[in-house]
This record gives structure tokens, sequence and C-alpha cells, in this order.
């Protein structure tokens, strides 16, 4: 993999914090004009721009100031190539922090991102995003009915 496909699979996966962020749901959507979106233990699988963005709209709680008053952090990336250059796959973990009106700052959820990527058109896109959770905090200011709350915990070996 060229440092120049590396450095524009990072930007997708730090696009999606910075776009969630923001509670841009139209551009998160976007993302996946050409993929899906997936939560670990869940039925529904959100699909395109307009499947993904709806879903966000429905349960990301925003507030006053247009933001989901939280900070995506992605870490330790690890980027694959497949077999051709048109696709890749990334691993990652994340952490949500979220402080609003009295609810101090803190971690509220911790996980990680399993992709799978393509490239169309001279960029890339998430094809699938699948998200574990592995650690639960208090996520009472921050979504609405979360379908990944109404599943059963997937059991850690």
């Amino acid at each position: 993999m060229s440092p120049d496909t590396h450095a524009e699979i990072t930007r997708l996966l730090m696009t999606y914090s910075e776009l969630q962020d923001r509670a841009d749901f139209v551009a998160v959507g976007a993302l996946f004009r050409y993929g899906a979106y997936v939560i670990d233990g869940v039925a529904d699988v959100y699909r395109g721009a307009d499947g993904v963005a709806a879903m966000k709209q429905k349960h990301d709680r925003t507030y006053a100031d247009g933001t989901l008053r939280t900070k995506h952090v992605t870490t330790n990336v690890i980027i694959e190539d497949d077999a051709d250059t048109e696709s890749a796959r990334a691993r990652s973990y994340y952490v949500v922090f979220q402080q609003v009106g009295g609810f101090a700052l803190q971690a509220i959820i911790v996980g990680r991102y399993h992709d799978r990527l393509v490239r169309v058109e001279d960029a890339w896109w998430f094809r699938e995003r699948y998200v574990y959770t592995d650690l639960v905090g208090d996520m009472s200011a921050h979504v609405d009915d979360a379908p990944m709350f109404r599943r059963s915990p997937t059991p850690l070996l």
C-alpha cells in the first residue's frame, strides 16, 4: 500500500469522527454512499447515504449548539490491502467523550471499528463499517432509543 493510499484511508476514518461530532448526519451518511453501517448484535443494517443519515438523525441527540457535545477519538488504526488496489480493510479503536451541562466530561463508550473500504472514482468510501462495543458508560446524554442498547450483549470470551 502506498503512503498516499494509507493517508487517504486514514483521512476517511478521521473524517467520520469529525462529521459525527459536528452532528452533520447528511455528510456522515454520504461516506456510506457505497456501503453499510452494521452494529454488532443488531439485526438492522443501515445501507447507503440515506439509510445511515436517517439512523443517525433518529438516535443521536443534538444540543443547542447543533452538535452532539462529543469528541470521537479513533486510535490504533491498522490498514491492510485487499488483493486488489480498489479495496482495503481497516481496524481501529474508538473512544467517545461527552460533556454537557450537568454531565461532566467523561468517556461514554469504547469499542472497535472493523471496516471494509472501497475506492470509487479516485476516492475511498466505507463499504461496511462494523461497530463493536466493548465498554459502555453513561450514554443517557448521547442517544435516544439506540439500536445497540436493545440487544443482548455479546458475551466476552
